[in-house]
């Protein structure tokens, strides 16, 4: 098996790509090694001291190291991982469903267009970069879309820029009822 690397504009965040589906029906995010229980890979990843945050996109994984470790002590325990959770076949989850794709049937019209678009634009340009974006909540009355960030777009430097002058200008454009775009912490 063969694993690609690829850096994302969070230099504390590695993607890893292991050539098969990784979290085809949700992507995850784990922030905690308490939070990765529900996972054996992420358990696993969350064992390498340095390990910060794991996120499972559709056919990666993005690894976030603490600031002061660097990516050459944890690169290859982390490829060791993921190389040992594929070979062996066990499921990325214990016992526990994908997250939900967050579509509820009673959105109003214009959070329906905002989900939408955010699906068909917005998510697949930052899973490139080993992230996600998921709607959080619209106010119809000011106007301000929430967004929350996962993955290497929580705590990217760039990741203020992607949503004003990517997201927000996007949003505005082809959905006139949004006035902003913030993120959620």
């Amino acid at each position: 098996m063969f694993i690609q690397t690829e850096p994302t504009p969070n230099p504390n965040v590695l993607k890893f790509l292991p050539g098969r589906d990784v979290a085809p029906d949700g992507s995850q995010d784990y922030v905690s090694g308490e939070a990765a229980a529900a996972s054996p890979l992420a358990a696993a990843l969350f064992g390498i001291e340095g390990v910060t945050g794991v996120f499972f996109g559709a056919d990666h994984v993005s690894v976030t190291r603490a600031a002061d470790v660097d990516w050459s002590g944890i690169k290859a325990p982390v490829l060791a991982a993921i190389m040992d959770h594929f070979v062996s076949g066990a499921p990325l989850m214990q016992g526990e469903a994908m997250a939900a794709d967050g579509h509820a049937e009673d959105d109003s019209e214009v959070v329906a267009e905002i989900k939408a678009l955010l699906d068909s634009r917005v998510r697949p340009a930052v899973a490139q970069d080993g992230g996600d974006i998921l709607f959080d909540s619209f106010d119809p009355e000011s106007g301000v879309l929430s967004l929350r960030m996962r993955g290497a777009c929580a705590g990217c430097p760039s990741s203020s820029a992607t949503l004003k002058a990517g997201v927000e200008q996007m949003m505005k454009h082809y959905v006139p009822e949004v006035t902003r775009v913030e993120q959620v912490l």
